[in-house]
C-alpha cells in the first residue's frame, strides 16, 4: 500500500476509533454520575481524555513507516 493511501486509511480508522472511544467514555460517565462525587468525576474524565491515544500507537506507527 502506497503512503498516501495509507494515510487515508489510517486517517479513517483514527476518526471512526475517536467517535467509538468517545461514545462509549461519555456513557460510561454518564452511568457513574449518580454513584460517584464531582471530584472522581472529574478525575474519571481527566484519564479518559489522555488514555484514548495509547491503543492508537500500531496505528500511527503503520501510517508513518515507508514503502517496503
Amino acid at each position: 500500500m502506497d503512503q498516501s493511501a495509507r494515510k487515508l486509511t489510517g486517517c479513517v480508522l483514527l476518526v471512526g476509533y475517536l467517535a467509538l472511544y468517545a461514545l462509549l467514555a461519555a456513557a460510561i460517565g454518564v452511568s457513574l454520575f449518580p454513584v460517584l462525587p464531582t471530584w472522581a468525576q472529574l478525575v474519571y474524565y481527566a484519564i479518559a481524555g489522555v488514555v484514548w491515544i495509547f491503543p492508537l500507537r500500531p496505528l500511527f506507527t503503520w501510517i508513518t513507516k515507508g514503502d517496503a
